[in-house]
């Protein structure tokens, strides 16, 4: 058996947040690309937001049996949401200069398709979902 210790919350090394340019279209005041900051947020506030985006689907032709259905494009909205530390999502006067009402509107408004996917994108690499096991184990072997 190994020691235990390394696995205790207080030796853990914690995620960063990180910061990105997500769009070249907001700058600041020296015409510079703004950088939006992303956290990693924890597995149960992940698994709240995938509850959030699980119906209950009818199996055609079993009475009163149910299949989970995950919406993907919700949950990748709103784990985009939770994630994102800068620009407050949730302020006001931003969702009220783009005529929207919450944060989920909000970002799709703001961000151009493109723009939009590749943030999307980027918010699951902070969060661990682009690392393969494959690469992981490697990893621990050097």
């Amino acid at each position: 058996m190994g020691d235990l210790s390394c696995f205790l919350s207080q030796n853990a090394i914690t995620v960063e947040n990180v910061k990105v340019v997500v769009s070249k279209r907001f700058m600041n005041k020296d015409k510079k690309p703004v950088e939006w900051e992303i956290k990693c947020i924890t597995s149960e506030q992940d698994e709240l937001i995938k509850k959030e985006c699980t119906k209950r689907k009818p199996i055609p032709g079993k009475k009163g049996a149910y299949m989970p259905e995950t919406d993907y494009d919700q949950y990748v909205g709103r784990l985009a949401v939770a994630c994102t530390v800068f620009p407050d999502l949730n302020n006001k006067e931003l969702q009220d200069s783009y005529q929207v009402m919450g944060a989920e509107a909000l970002l799709k408004k703001m961000l151009t398709p493109g723009e939009y996917r590749e943030y999307l994108s980027k918010v699951q690499e902070v969060n661990g979902f682009d690392i393969a096991l494959e690469d992981l184990v490697e990893e621990a072997k050097n």
